[in-house]
């Protein structure tokens, strides 16, 4: 199991965000105490990192554990993801939980599960999220209501689910991993996506396509693990029609215990509708479910089809001004927010809370110089060591640079750079050294 997701913590729903306390869990009438740097998970009534009492368990995966928690300040509700370090390294993951948390900060919509705050200790990650206590809608539909949706109740999800994505579409973001068991509900029966574990951003793209293999065979289009690469949008249209088809039949419109089998029904369509089902809907369906990604209906295509404009709301008012806000506003220097920038620094970066206590072979630093003067001022600092160092300059204000700096070899025969004596040199342009 990836460590963005986690299966329940007893046999009953499925959905971690429905689960009861663990039965195995300390009395919460216990004094808590605080937790710091413990190796060991939270219990409930631990003050985590003296910001968050834990109330429960909700569910448990391979690499994490996800805990219902209030904030000691406003007694608000949150998830909070308890990530393993050693494991999520062992295993190979760590660039998939850096993307996650990478994808889920550039997200703020009121349909999308939010990162609130990343946290850490030697051996454990946090992610404080979005509580969703209405679970997810696997669950809601195949063991609590044990029924496919109304029509009006399918689509005013699907109206949300469909904000959301293009929202995260013009963001450079893409899922590829939609479907229902990552659709929670909120307090108030408002859809949130969830778990952003499997997703791309424009980082990953080569050639303006995406080229890894992943997702749920059920749910994954058909050009995914064709040879060559796709594109992420119409990836995740293709998940949105599985998604509405099951919403309407409480069923799937792929199931074979053979997953080959499966694609080749995928390939050639076969699929069919109970005798009831809605017209409209049925188009709208037929247009996701397309093996053709070049003709399939698209994200944004389905906002004009009758049945989605049916009783509609105003989609522009939660999208927001979705089609003025390009791919470029990520590499925008001034688009830059706190968390953006904090995410960078040593402290609060995954990629370094994830390493194995090997020396580090990179720092940060920030300068108000220009990038001339830097670029000149590592070049010779690095040439006094005799090493080749890789410098990276981010502006993230008029006057100010984020500069990483990085190992990449020798010129004498020394191997590694010491960065007491480089930050020495370059004492005179630094704002502040991580």
């Amino acid at each position: 199991m990836d460590p963005s997701s986690s299966s329940p913590a007893s046999s009953a729903p499925p959905n971690p965000h429905l689960l009861p306390p663990s039965s195995t869990d300390p009395n919460p009438l216990n004094t808590p105490h605080s937790i710091a740097s413990s190796s060991t998970s939270p219990k409930i009534g631990d003050i985590l990192l003296g910001k968050y009492q834990i109330d429960h368990l909700l569910g448990r995966g391979s690499f994490a554990k996800v805990y219902q928690a209030h904030a000691l300040s406003d007694r608000s509700n949150v998830a909070i993801k308890v990530l393993d370090k050693a494991k999520i390294v062992t295993a190979g993951l760590t660039e998939r939980v850096i993307t996650e948390v990478s994808a889920m900060r550039r997200l703020s919509h009121p349909n999308i599960v939010r990162l609130h705050e990343l946290m850490a200790t030697r051996s454990k990650i946090y992610l404080v999220m979005d509580l969703a206590p209405g679970g997810d809608l696997f669950s809601q539909i195949r063991h609590h209501r044990r029924s496919k949706l109304s029509e009006s109740t399918a689509r005013r999800y699907f109206h949300q689910l469909i904000s959301a994505l293009l929202y995260c579409h013009t963001r450079g973001v893409f899922h590829r991993d939609i479907k229902p068991h990552n659709l929670l509900l909120d307090a108030d029966d408002n859809l949130k996506v969830a778990d952003f574990g499997l997703s791309a951003i424009p980082e990953t793209l080569k050639n303006g396509l995406l080229h890894t293999s992943c997702g749920t065979p059920a749910f994954t289009a058909p050009e995914i693990v064709r040879s060559g690469g796709y594109d992420g949008s119409q990836s995740d249209a293709w998940a949105c029609g599985v998604v509405l088809f099951f919403l309407l039949t409480a069923r799937l419109p792929f199931e074979d215990p053979s997953t080959p089998l499966m694609f080749i029904k995928m390939n050639s369509r076969c699929y069919s509708f109970p005798s009831s089902f809605p017209p409209m809907a049925k188009q709208v369906i037929n247009g996701f479910l397309d093996p053709n990604p070049e003709t399939r209906l698209s994200i944004k295509g389905v906002i004009d089809t009758p049945w989605f404009m049916k009783r509609s709301f105003s989609l522009e008012s939660q999208v927001g001004s979705t089609s003025s806000s390009p791919l470029l506003e990520l590499k925008s220097f001034d688009s830059m927010n706190a968390f953006d920038i904090i995410t960078r620094s040593k402290s609060f970066n995954l990629s370094g809370l994830l390493e194995d206590g090997d020396r580090k072979r990179e720092q940060k630093f920030s300068s108000n110089e220009t990038v001339e003067v830097v670029l000149e001022r590592v070049k010779e600092a690095a040439a006094k060591q005799g090493c080749v160092l890789k410098v990276e300059i981010l502006a993230v204000a008029e006057k100010m640079l984020m500069v990483e700096v990085k190992e990449e070899g020798s010129v004498n025969g020394y191997e590694m750079i010491s960065w007491d004596k480089l930050r020495e040199d370059l004492q005179d342009i630094l704002l502040f050294w991580e």
